[in-house]
């Protein structure tokens, strides 16, 4: 099978460092290594150019401008000649541009198309747009029941951490803080969590902000730096692929704190339709916090692999932290909990294989 992944964004330095650009990645590198499967990624950027990252070919279409000056929405050169040889195309973001184009494609080549969203928002050309997707591969049952997607066309795939990357060790030392691992956007909390933060705790902070550039959540960044004043609090920024695990070795605590209502005013109407660092953090057998929203509901089990608190809870968030920051045992039992649920359950091996079942499906 000849597989097309379309993805809007890059993940990295050339593109953003987010879940939804780090997901086609991922699930595309998983693809290529199960027999019978070639995968290709197309993604936009400043400049063309085609990388090759073990057995997957990623190719970067020259952006010639953005709709509405959106990351999502670029317009390039080649996407539609992209489609011409291959067996299915696979898009991310449904309501995106290069999704939308990739869609119209598919459907003058009479090519299967899947989509997988990860929560951008748009119009569905009056209903047109989820007509032509022959199977929606989400990445939640949160996700489907946000999209409305056909029972009878959708397959929830989920997503998954690589637990040969991301594992505990005890050799890097005793645990200790609490870690956040996100886009710095409203949306994630994480001006609670430095609310909530216990005296003498250490925070670490990776991520950078959002592309948003209205006022007045264009300053989030800096006023969680505001916020963490007096505290012991650091801010990281974004960190190589290759100290993330090391990250997640020696946090006590992950914490997941996504909102419903930001601390600007504005109601969240999608939050976090899974949530890869919450895998990553289960594969690395530390223990979560995580808000009880989306699909996070579908990966920690309260009490078992973690604590699930109201979004915005301050209090609830404090008293869970510091829970497993006092209690080793607890902490150590949840942390194993989480790294079997991972194995059993949230592998991108296991991802890729369903994927690959739905393709298929679709060709048969």
């Amino acid at each position: 099978m000849r597989i097309l992944h379309v993805s809007p964004t890059a993940f990295g330095d050339a593109g953003l460092f987010g879940g939804g650009e780090r997901y086609p990645l991922e699930l595309a590198l998983a693809l290529t290594r199960l027999d019978g499967v070639h995968c290709e990624l197309v993604t936009f950027g400043p400049t063309t150019r085609v990388d090759q990252i073990g057995d997957l070919r990623v190719r970067t279409l020259r952006a010639r401008g953005h709709i509405h000056h959106h990351p999502a929405h670029p317009v390039a050169l080649g996407l539609v000649d992209a489609t011409r040889d291959v067996d299915v195309v696979h898009a991310h973001h449904l309501f995106s541009t290069p999704s939308r184009l990739s869609a119209l494609a598919a459907l003058a080549r009479r090519r299967p198309f899947a989509v997988t969203d990860h929560g951008l928002a748009g119009g569905t050309w009056r209903g047109l747009l989820p007509r032509l997707v022959d199977q929606f591969l989400l990445v939640s049952q949160y996700s489907s029941e946000v999209l409305a997607s056909p029972t009878h066309r959708t397959t929830v795939v989920y997503g998954g951490a690589d637990p040969h990357r991301f594992h505990p060790d005890g050799a890097s030392g005793p645990r200790d803080g609490v870690l956040f691992v996100g886009r710095l956007t409203p949306h994630k909390g994480v001006d609670r969590l430095i609310e909530a933060l216990p005296r003498h705790v250490a925070l670490t902070v990776v991520g950078t902000g959002g592309h948003d550039r209205n006022m007045p959540e264009r300053d989030y960044p800096e006023h969680l730096r505001r916020l963490a004043h007096g505290k012991d609090v650091r801010f990281l920024g974004a960190v190589a692929d290759g100290e993330l695990p090391g990250l997640y070795r020696r946090a006590a605590v992950v914490a997941v704190p996504s909102v419903h209502r930001t601390c600007y005013g504005k109601n969240v109407a999608v939050s976090e339709l899974l949530g890869l660092s919450t895998l990553e953090a289960m594969a690395s057998g530390t223990p979560v916090v995580a808000s009880r929203a989306g699909g996070l509901v579908e990966l920690v089990v309260d009490g078992i692999t973690g604590y699930l608190v109201e979004p915005g809870d301050v209090g609830a968030l404090r008293s869970r932290l510091e829970l497993l920051l006092t209690d080793a045992t607890t902490a150590s039992r949840f942390g194993e909990a989480g790294r079997a649920r991972v194995i059993e359950r949230f592998t991108w091996e296991a991802c890729a294989l369903r994927c690959a079942s739905a393709y298929r499906a679709m060709l048969s």
